[in-house]
């Protein structure tokens, strides 16, 4: 019984000293070795980030802040009719209809194709503010739906806004010749002559 116990543990202990091992030939090779701590004598990470783990990565809001509400306008816009390449754009206003200072971490489109631009400053409760957001066809075809997710301390969070478009197909394009309903032509090869296949 006293053997098993003692090659557990030794094999315990080689286990660690392996894994211990290879984890500093590690550091070694990336160019991080670890210096010791003057007063402990213990390993510290040198490439440990020294930033506040509580601060929130960029464009993501800090969940201590406290929450408020915001009003739109209108959380969709519909362009209708527009022709590719055509870049159009809206303003989606709103409202700070809570007790706290807004603050909008991001507002991000669903596509490059989509580009918000929103307040950077705190809006105070009460204050009306606005975002501008541009949908650029170019490239895109037939009915399209794009979004905006706007990051803030609010509740509910994220917010998000849709913006919707039927783009008519540019002359030539591809697309144009097989969406008649669009405006341009289906293209068929007229049947063989009977008898000859």
């Amino acid at each position: 019984m006293k053997k098993g116990i003692l090659s557990t543990l030794t094999l315990a202990f080689v286990l660690v000293a392996m894994v211990a091992c290879n984890q500093a030939e590690g550091d070694k090779a990336a160019g991080n070795a670890s210096p010791a701590d003057a007063k402990t004598g213990t390993a510290v990470d040198a490439t440990a980030n020294t930033a506040n783990p509580a601060t929130p990565a960029e464009g993501e809001v800090d969940p201590n802040l406290p929450k408020t509400t915001v009003e739109f306008a209108q959380m969709e816009h519909d362009f209708g009719k527009i022709n590719e390449g055509d870049k159009v754009s809206h303003v989606f206003k709103f409202k700070n209809t809570g007790k706290e200072p807004l603050i909008i971490a991001s507002a991000k489109g669903s596509c490059g194709c989509t580009v918000p631009e929103y307040p950077k400053e705190p809006i105070a409760p009460g204050a009306e503010s606005q975002i501008l957001v541009e949908f650029n066809s170019k490239g895109k075809k037939n009915m399209q739906t794009k979004t905006v997710t706007i990051n803030a301390n609010t509740d509910p969070n994220p917010m998000r806004l849709t913006i919707k478009a039927d783009v008519t197909p540019a002359p030539g394009s591809e697309n144009e010749a097989a969406n008649p309903a669009q405006g341009g032509q289906l293209k068929v090869n007229p049947p063989a002559p009977a008898g000859k296949k």
